[in-house]
Formats: C-alpha cells, sequence, structure tokens
C-alpha cells in the first residue's frame, strides 16, 4: 500500500466459518445484537489462541473487553475472569454484560463471582458452546 492510498475496511457482513447468524437462542429468545458480538468475539479468541474457553464483557460505556483461558504454570485463570480482569485494570466501574464460549455446560460459580463483583448479581452472563449458538444465559448474582 502507497502513503496516501485508500484503505480496504473489513466487510461488517463477514462471520466466523460456521458462526451461526442467529438472533435468537435455541429456546426461541431474542439476542441482542450487542450481546452477539460478545459471542463473535468470545468465540474467535478462542479459536484464535487455541484456548478451551473465550470471553467477552462489555462494561457500562459500552467497551468491551477479549480474554482467552490463562493457563501458566504459577497463574491461571478462567477467560471470563480475564475478560473482568483486564475491564477493572481499565477502569471499568461496571458491567452491562458477558459472554463465554466453552465446550463446558456450565458458568462455575467463580466466574459468576467475578462478573458480580464488578457488574452486580443482575449482570447477564450468556454461555455458548464451541459453534457461538448461546444456550444458557444466566444472572451473576
Amino acid at each position: 500500500m502507497t502513503r496516501g492510498s485508500p484503505t480496504a475496511l473489513p466487510d461488517p457482513d463477514i462471520r466466523l466459518s460456521g458462526m451461526s447468524d442467529t438472533k435468537s437462542d435455541p429456546a426461541g429468545n431474542a439476542v441482542d445484537p450487542e450481546d452477539r458480538k460478545l459471542l463473535t468475539l468470545a468465540r474467535s479468541t478462542r479459536a484464535r489462541n487455541g484456548v478451551p474457553e473465550g470471553a467477552a464483557v462489555r462494561d457500562g460505556d459500552g467497551r468491551t473487553y477479549v480474554a482467552g483461558t490463562v493457563a501458566l504454570e504459577s497463574l491461571r485463570l478462567s477467560a471470563l475472569q480475564t475478560a473482568v480482569a483486564m475491564a477493572v485494570a481499565s477502569g471499568a466501574a461496571t458491567l452491562e454484560a458477558a459472554a463465554v464460549v466453552s465446550a463446558d455446560g456450565t458458568v462455575p460459580d467463580s466466574d459468576l463471582s467475578a462478573v458480580r463483583d464488578l457488574g452486580g448479581s443482575g449482570t447477564p452472563v450468556l454461555l455458548a458452546g464451541p459453534d457461538g449458538v448461546p444456550h444458557t444465559t444466566v444472572a451473576a448474582g
């Protein structure tokens, strides 16, 4: 690319291979477009980093924080704990929502506690399988 030439922007309609364009969960409940964005970010992080989980959170200002599982010899954090920690470290005062993409069928209590600590007990946490389709939404509290 030469200096001053126009930059091609990515097509906003491009989705991850196999990512459903589901506007509702399997139970038929509508999934907010901003929550679908969290699921897409979590899924892409999981795939890109080759980790068991990907997670994304949205703070009260609408900023998103995305993370994968941390599995070091001296430090172990779930993807959701890491995303919450990134939000806190960036100055977030609250959370609006969280999403996890994992093969596990439940969100561990320790993850819900991290979300509750920053977002409150009513903060929704969406859980999706590796295909990115949400199958569960639980409140953090």
